[in-house]
């Protein structure tokens, strides 16, 4: 009995050494402030390392890195280094003794170090995390989301171990409540989940951001990456994400804010606010980018908004920096370029001699759109573009995506010179039946183009180019009328654009929109809206079905997306049947939420009701004040040209408009310089047809001097032709007036003070004419006028003209198919 007593002593005091000296060994892991520390422990303690060991080292060995500056992280050292192979081994070896979140740790750890995710290692961390969960092994949130993370990051977005991880946050997504978890779980399982879970955790999202004091810009920063990767513009977490960014700015560096930039541009959202934030900060850091990565990302932010002399510093540096930029630098400031309109040929010419040698590097949808910025760059480059018209062919005559297909054969369009190849006309035959309208029009916008051209030089070509045609033709009407989902339809018509889908697929289009009318809700106005402004057809009964849904959910359509909805009903001039109660709920909807829009959508919106007559005192009155047209100022500086325009010549017309329809604002005229040098920049000259016109005016009237031609008026509107008629219906001689007269195919640039206002005789009349082209009516056959004609002809009228207003259509038309009848005419419109 004394002997096993002596015995059990004996195997408990050599039980406890171990623990203890394993316990050393586990902190002397943990303590180790350089990789060669971990890999000596490892390397004199290979026997004893248990599972726990293991796990800490490599988890240490990332934790180590991760403390360095990305650029001085040491990862292809760590991995190379044979004492990682051991731990690499020893972990493999011990999986099955882990404990879950170790595994997790594990996983993370080696692939945060670059290990490739084929890797043996790799593999069975996944399968046995996957067995675990299997078995209904639930993990802690902060370890799934970790795993779901690993998984995503090794390009498994579909696999169904991501619908197991889903399924699990179906189950618990009511008790979640930590935010950082489930902005890595959203981004993780995107790729698996439902419509409905999607919606689930957009409100659990949203209701997280509600009750947190403080969020990480980073958590923020997932859920913009989540709304991406469902294709989801869903405002209000766009807004919430938004303020976190302004709310963090002092936490932003150059990579976040690159990031935010580019998940902003693929959602179609932007805020000037943010712009403004981010240009002082990018600014204040110019001088701090010494590497590629961090400078592309800083020309990619910064250049579109940049001020000349902080543009020249960048393009000075982008030629400095030109030989170290990678492929896909490249590619970011070529881009860039592209939207700064910067044809800065010095750079350009660095930027093609580095792209020879990565050409060869590219996937073929990257080649595509390179392809593209350099030839909307004016690149001059011809040995290039031989290389990658090479290029293109070659993944032409191996394509089997459609996508891929049209892409190509779209670009190859674009290139000068561009000799088409029969092969390329049965490429595209072959993928016709598979093609989304987008890849259709794109195959007939190329078609149309060389065939316009002359580039289709072999045996029999135009009739091969007329049968595939006529068989785009036919996909297009076969795809639409197929369709029996309007949102499905919605998600491909803001790519399609140009004369081959305005000419043959509109009408169709249209049409198939009226078939699904019922289906119209208050998610799909928006999209709806912006079609029907881009077919430029007024269609009642979709208008009519767009307004009552929008009556009956206005409280549901985000502010911002009001505009759109207004533009379609004011820029075409159509009144819906509830036209008062729909602009009310509209106004409504907006003026409730003035501090929550854009500084410059308040204009646009300002603008589109008063097109429509609508004038809000509290919207007018918030936009016609000094601070907030100080701030719309200082916005305007970081917006993109294309928006800044229309945002100053919107203020313009509103300011206009405000003047002469509602003088009780007592705001005043303040656009004279605008508009002088809108008038000065004008290179637009008077067309043939109205120097037709204004000379059988002189004949009418009974000379030159009765009539002006292209004349100002007050409030800066331009008229095509105006003559007085005194009381009698007598035209009045302007010589007569002292007033001078206008050369033909000249446009006044003078002073609207200036002496053709002079005060007429009693009784008189003074007559606006105005020649109306094809654009200011509606595309379908109702030929009626749109709204900013009509707005003019009110706008005159108030100014005191009488204004007739002479219709492409009618002018014409066989009616007027001689001199005398055009005169004929022209005589009832003047003298009724």
């Amino acid at each position: 009995m004394l002997c096993w007593r002596q015995v059990c002593l004996f195997t408990l005091r050599r039980s406890q050494a171990r623990t203890l000296c394993s316990d050393l060994l586990l902190s002397q892991i943990s303590g180790c402030t350089h990789e060669d520390e971990v890999f000596s422990l490892v390397g004199r303690n290979k026997a004893r390392l248990s599972e726990k060991h293991v796990g800490i080292a490599l988890d240490m060995l990332w934790q180590l890195q991760k403390k360095r500056p990305f650029l001085l992280r040491t990862s292809d050292y760590v991995r190379n280094h044979s004492q990682f192979l051991t731990l690499c081994i020893l972990a493999e070896n011990k999986v099955e003794q882990m404990e879950d979140e170790v595994i997790v740790d594990t996983l993370y750890s080696i692939l945060r170090l670059e290990v490739e995710d084929h890797v043996s290692l790799a593999k069975v961390l996944v399968t046995e995390a996957w067995k675990r969960l299997e078995r209904q092994v639930l993990l802690s949130l902060p370890a799934l989301s970790k795993f779901a993370l690993c998984l995503y990051k090794q390009h498994r977005h579909f696999s169904p171990i991501l619908g197991q991880v889903a399924q699990i946050v179906d189950m618990k997504l009511d008790s979640i409540q930590d935010l950082r978890s489930l902005s890595i779980l959203m981004i993780s399982i995107s790729g698996v989940i439902t419509e409905s879970f999607r919606d689930r955790l957009l409100h659990k999202a949203e209701q997280l951001l509600e009750e947190k004091d403080e969020v990480h810009f980073n958590y923020a920063r997932r859920i913009l990456q989540f709304l991406q990767n469902v294709k989801l513009k869903y405002h209000p977490l766009l807004e919430k994400c938004n303020r976190i960014f302004l709310e963090s700015a002092s936490h932003l560096d150059i990579h976040s804010i690159s990031h935010i930039f580019g998940l902003y541009e693929q959602l179609g959202f932007d805020n000037a606010e943010f712009r403004l934030i981010a240009k002082q900060l990018l600014s204040e850091a110019v001088d701090d980018c010494h590497d590629p990565e961090t400078f592309a990302k800083l020309f990619f932010s910064l250049g579109p908004m940049a001020g000349s002399k902080v543009r020249e510093r960048l393009l000075e540096t982008a030629v400095h920096m030109a030989e170290e930029f990678s492929s896909h630098q490249v590619l970011m400031i070529l881009k860039t370029m592209q939207k700064m309109k910067c044809r800065n040929s010095h750079l350009l010419k660095k930027m093609a001699s580095v792209l020879h040698k990565h050409l060869d590097s590219y996937p073929v949808l990257q080649l595509v759109k390179l392809t593209q910025y350099l030839v909307m760059l004016h690149c001059q480059d011809l040995e290039l573009f031989a290389k990658l018209k090479m290029l293109l062919l070659g993944y032409l005559k191996s394509s089997v995506i459609p996508a891929d297909t049209a892409a190509v054969i779209r670009v190859l369009a674009m290139l000068p010179s561009f000799q088409v190849e029969e092969m390329i006309i049965n490429r595209a035959a072959a993928v016709l039946p598979q093609c989304r309208l987008h890849h259709l029009n794109c195959i007939a916008t190329a078609l149309v183009k060389w065939n316009h051209h002359g580039q289709l030089h072999w045996q029999n070509s135009s009739e091969l180019c007329a049968k595939l045609l006529q068989k785009l033709n036919d996909c297009g009407f076969q795809r639409l009328q197929k369709t029996n989902s309007l949102n499905l339809l919605l998600e491909e018509l803001p790519y399609v654009n140009g004369e081959w889908f305005e000419e043959v697929l509109n009408e169709e289009t249209l049409a198939v929109c009226q078939r699904l009318i019922d289906q119209i809700t208050w998610a799909n106005v928006l999209p709806l809206s912006s079609f029907l402004i881009k077919s430029d057809h007024r269609c009642p009964a979709l208008f009519d079905r767009i307004a009552s849904v929008t009556v009956e959910n206005t409280d549901k359509i985000p502010p911002s997306e009001i505009y759109f909805i207004l533009f379609l009903f004011s820029a075409l001039n159509y009144d819906p049947p509830d036209n008062e109660e729909f602009f009310k709920s509209c106004i409504q909807r907006i003026t409730s939420n003035l501090s929550h829009l854009e500084t410059y959508h308040l204009v646009l919106l300002g603008h589109v009701l008063a097109m429509a007559g609508y004038f809000p005192a509290v919207l007018i009155t918030t936009i016609f004040n000094v601070s907030f047209l100080s701030k719309l100022d200082a916005q305007l500086k970081v917006l993109p040209d294309a928006v800044k325009q229309r945002v100053h010549s919107s203020l313009m017309k509103l300011n206009r408009a405000v003047c002469l329809e509602c003088p009780e604002f007592h705001i005043p005229w303040f656009h004279e310089p605008y508009c002088q040098r809108v008038l000065h920049n004008s290179t637009s000259q008077i067309n043939p047809q109205r120097q037709h016109i204004h000379r059988m005016l002189r004949e009418i009237l009974g000379g030159r001097h009765y009539s002006r031609i292209s004349v100002l008026t007050p409030y800066y509107y331009e008229i095509d032709f105006e003559c007085v008629l005194d009381v009698n219906k007598k035209p009045l001689s302007y010589m007569a007036q002292n007033i001078p007269l206008d050369g033909v195919g000249e446009h006044l640039r003078r002073d609207i003070k200036d002496e053709g206002r002079k005060a007429l005789p009693p009784g008189a009349q003074r007559i606006a004419l105005e020649f109306l082209d094809s654009k200011a009516f509606s595309k379908d056959y109702s030929r009626h006028l749109k709204g900013e004609p009509a707005v003019k002809k009110r706008h005159l009228e108030m100014l005191g003209y009488r204004v007739v207003q002479i219709p492409h259509f009618e002018w014409n038309s066989m009616v007027l198919s001689t001199k005398g009848d055009q005169l004929e005419y022209l005589r009832q419109q003047l003298y009724g």
